[in-house]
């Protein structure tokens, strides 16, 4: 594990945990802002912590993002389908 920092100063433990990245992003880019932050504040935030890991660190990362994306992506596709099927 390896610590980073955050554009706002706050460190950032690279645990493998893609959760602890979230849960970091939000706390300091969308809370610490009143909710107020803007898609590009996001962004900007996001490649500021990419350009900080090294390419094993991002290839973990993006590994984690893709499984945890194709997961929602299935469960939106089932609920979808359910509330298809519920509507006949």
């Amino acid at each position: 594990m390896r610590t980073i920092k955050m554009t706002t100063g706050a460190a950032l433990t690279l645990d493998g945990d893609l959760l602890t990245v979230l849960e970091s992003l939000y706390k300091e880019i969308s809370a610490n802002q009143q909710l107020q932050s803007t898609f590009e504040d996001m962004a900007r935030e996001i490649q500021h912590i990419i350009e900080q890991m090294s390419d094993d660190e991002r290839r973990q990362y993006l590994s984690e993002s893709l499984f945890l994306n194709i997961v929602s992506y299935e469960n939106e596709r089932l609920g979808a389908y359910v509330k298809r099927l519920t509507k006949k």
